[in-house]
């Protein structure tokens, strides 16, 4: 009998691997909210897939690439709407402040509401893994841009805007980066999101 997963169509083969690493990533992740990252095992994932574990190392050679993966598709979430904010057809000044509160409720949302999550999360920050990095790079990018249009218009003053995007990235640290958030969020002797937004942007205009 012919394995069904097995087909001559190369469309079809790319096809079906995706759907599987998909799967296994869906599982994982259901997996890691529910029980954490530290005590599920691929073991668990291939269990729960209703597949053998060698079956799950066809796709990843270890726990630790499918928490990147994991990572990488949460990240992606917020570099698209980084992307769409950089494309609102509103004011440089107005994009970056909707970049820096919008980036600060998507990690309030989607990285602190769940233990198990920021769990996951904070794994990967520990790590230093280069999905990490490369996050950071095209969130710089974005900024750059908005900048880079904000120079332009007149709002900012004439600066290197690929310096200053890392320089506003930077300054509104404690507002994207899980663990500081989490640090923060709570205490009455820290700057509001807000404020702190517009005092970074001053620094632009200045």
């Amino acid at each position: 009998m012919t394995d069904p997963s097995i087909s001559s169509d190369p469309t079809s083969e790319i096809a079906g691997r995706q759907e599987n690493i998909t799967r296994i990533l869906d599982t994982a992740e259901r997996l890691f909210r529910h029980f954490g990252y530290g005590k599920t095992t691929v073991a668990d994932i291939a269990r729960d897939l209703g597949m053998s574990t060698a079956n799950i190392y066809r796709f990843f050679g270890s726990k630790v690439e499918i928490h990147q993966a994991i990572c990488a598709r949460m990240l992606a979430g917020s570099y698209q709407l980084a992307l769409h904010t950089a494309e609102l057809p509103i004011s440089a000044t107005e994009r970056l402040r909707r970049y820096a509160l919008d980036q600060h409720r998507l990690t309030v949302e989607t990285m602190l509401d769940e233990e198990k999550v920021h769990e996951m999360v904070i794994v990967a920050i520990e790590r230093d893994w280069h999905v990490i990095d490369k996050h950071i790079d095209r969130l710089n990018e974005v900024l750059e841009r908005i900048i880079a249009d904000g120079i332009k218009a007149g709002e900012f003053v004439e600066r290197d805007s690929g310096v200053a995007s890392k320089c506003f990235g930077a300054s509104i640290a404690t507002l994207c980066h899980p663990q500081l958030v989490a640090q923060c969020i709570l205490k009455d002797n820290r700057a509001r999101p807000e404020d702190l937004v517009d005092f970074a942007i001053r620094a632009l205009k200045a």
